[in-house]
């Protein structure tokens, strides 16, 4: 499974020290979530999709479809 955070990341000029910080996690934490190294955690993959206004499939690789759920 590959995670999408990288590519929405480069899409929205960020760097990862940007993203870390609006997540509350360290850089180096951010960093191995991107590339693989550690599975990010629900919590953060909820900031994510709440961050990137996308939805969870999205970023997990189940959908090409954006759209996050509607509340």
């Amino acid at each position: 499974m590959r995670l999408r955070i990288k590519d929405l990341r480069v899409d929205n000029d960020l760097s990862q020290e940007e993203v870390a910080k609006a997540l509350h996690i360290p850089r180096a934490t951010y960093c191995n979530y991107e590339n693989g190294r550690r599975n990010v955690p629900n919590d953060i993959l909820c900031d994510l999709a709440d961050f990137y206004n996308v939805s969870l499939d999205y970023l997990l690789g189940r959908t090409d479809t954006y759209t996050p759920f509607r509340k």
